[in-house]
């Protein structure tokens, strides 16, 4: 089991990190890159483990509403908004931003655990 769960969160980790720059993608998204569809929730306990001073782009995952989960939004939109995506009522329009990756984009998922690590997005302190 606890090999499975770490394959879910490598790939989840991977997914994130290809999310280019102006970007979005929907938790559920994320979960069905994954291998894991309707696992939304997980995705989001993922990413809400993450280590402090990641550079894994977490902001970079929304709701399917184009809005921000986090119970404090401030520094996710802040940085989305860094990056060009506009907010209109709070809301991301997913159909200007939401990246689509063509299938097979990932070769790893599902299928075969990516050699993804946190330490790769860790921020140099």
């Amino acid at each position: 089991m606890k090999e499975r769960t770490e394959k879910i969160r490598d790939q989840v980790w991977q997914i994130v990190n290809a999310i280019p720059p102006g970007n979005v993608c929907s938790y559920g998204q994320v979960a069905a890159l994954a291998g894991v569809p309707q696992q939304s929730r997980l995705v989001g306990r993922i990413l809400s483990q993450l280590p402090e001073g990641t550079r894994l782009p977490w902001h970079r995952v929304v709701n399917s509403q184009g809005k921000i989960s986090n119970p404090r939004p401030e520094h996710q939109i802040k940085r989305l908004e860094k990056e060009g995506i506009v907010f209109v009522k709070g809301r991301i329009n997913l159909k200007t931003y939401q990246w689509n990756p063509y299938p097979g984009y990932f070769m790893n998922c599902p299928g075969e655990p990516s050699t993804a690590t946190p330490g790769r997005w860790q921020a140099d302190l």
